[in-house]
C-alpha cells in the first residue's frame, strides 16, 4: 500500500477563538522527516475585535516554519527581526539555544477585517545542531523556485525536487512543496526524501488509487513513486526529509533530545533570562504543571 498511515488530528483551541487543527505530533507518529509539529489554522476571519495576537513565547531546540495561504502576520523577535508574513513567503526561524518572538496582526490591518490561512511546522534541530544561535530566514513568494509537473504547479519551498532547489538554508536534508491542481489531472511524485507525507489542504487527493480526505495527513511507503490524482481544484503539501533519528522530546514550546535541557529552559524562561522582543511587555507565562521528568 502506497499510504502506510492516515493522520485527521484534533481541533485545538489557543485562545481568543484562535483554532487550529494540529496534525503532529501524534500517538502513532511523532515526526516526518524533522518536521514534529505540524498546525493547520484557518481559513479563520479576523475581526477588529479579534483575540488572535500570539504573544512572546520561548523556544528551543527547533525551528519554525511559517507559510500563509492568505492574510499577514507580522513577526518579531528577541534577535531584534521585524518581519510582515506574506502569502507565499517562507518564514524559517531557528531556536536553537533560545529565542522569544510574537505574531500579532500587522499595524495596518488593525482596524480592519481579513481572513488568515496557513500552517506553521517545526523542524527539529538535528542533535549537533540543538544549541546553535538563533537566527531568522526570510524567503519572498517570488524567490521560491515554481515549475509545472503533470497536471500540478509545484513549488519549492524547502529542499530539493525536479531539479530546482530552495534558498532557504536548513540544518538536514528537509523537503516542502505547495503543490496545486488548478482542475481535474495527475502528477507523479517520486520518492524525493527518506521520509514523505501528503496533506490535503482543501480536497480529497487519490494516491496510487487510494482516496486521503480533506485535512489529512498521509503517510508515505519510503522509497516509492506514487501517483497523486485530483478529480478537481485541489491544493494539498508534501513534506519530510531525513529521519530524525533519536527521539525528541517536546513539552509546551520545547524541543531537546535531552530532558534536562527542557527543564533548564522552563526554569530560565520563569525567570525571564531568555531574551525579550523589543517593544513588548506581554509574555505568555509558563504552564503551571510540568509532565513527569521535565
Amino acid at each position: 500500500m502506497p499510504v502506510t498511515l492516515q493522520l485527521s488530528g484534533h481541533v485545538k483551541d489557543l485562545g481568543g477563538g484562535f483554532v487550529v487543527r494540529r496534525l503532529l505530533p501524534s500517538a502513532p507518529r511523532q515526526a516526518v522527516g524533522p518536521f514534529l509539529f505540524f498546525d493547520h489554522f484557518g481559513p479563520v476571519t479576523v475581526e477588529p475585535d479579534s483575540h488572535h495576537d500570539v504573544r512572546p513565547h520561548p523556544h528551543i531546540g527547533l525551528a519554525t516554519v511559517t507559510y500563509l495561504f492568505e492574510g499577514a502576520m507580522m513577526h518579531r523577535d528577541s534577535l531584534g527581526t521585524e518581519q510582515r508574513i506574506a502569502p507565499g513567503a517562507i518564514n524559517w526561524m531557528t531556536a536553537g539555544s533560545g529565542i522569544v518572538h510574537s505574531e500579532r496582526r500587522p499595524a495596518d490591518l488593525r482596524d480592519k477585517t481579513f481572513v488568515n490561512h496557513g500552517l506553521q511546522l517545526w523542524a527539529a534541530l538535528p542533535e549537533a545542531f540543538e544549541e546553535v544561535a538563533p537566527s531568522f530566514s526570510h524567503t519572498p513568494a517570488e524567490a521560491i523556485p515554481t515549475l509545472n509537473v503533470g497536471a500540478a504547479q509545484v513549488r519549492v519551498l524547502i529542499g530539493e525536487a525536479f531539479g530546482l532547489h530552495s534558498p532557504v538554508p536548513t540544518f538536514a536534508p528537509t523537503l516542502y512543496l505547495d503543490v496545486r491542481f488548478a482542475s481535474a489531472g495527475d502528477m507523479e511524485l517520486p520518492a524525493l526524501a527518506e521520509e514523505l507525507a501528503v496533506y490535503t489542504v482543501d480536497a480529497p487527493v487519490q494516491v496510487d488509487g487510494d482516496t486521503v480526505p480533506p485535512h489529512t495527513l498521509a503517510l508515505l511507503e519510503p522509497g516509492q513513486t506514487v501517483r497523486l490524482q485530483a478529480d478537481g481544484p485541489a491544493q494539498l503539501m508534501v513534506l519530510g526529509g531525513a529521519s530524525l533519528g533519536a527521539h525528541r522530546h517536546i513539552w509546551w514550546n520545547f524541543v531537546s533530545s535531552r530532558k534536562e535541557r527542557i527543564n533548564q529552559a522552563a526554569d530560565d524562561w520563569q525567570a525571564q533570562r531568555m531574551g525579550q522582543v523589543i517593544n513588548e511587555t506581554e509574555f505568555l507565562p509558563l504552564p503551571e504543571r510540568r509532565p513527569a521528568g521535565i
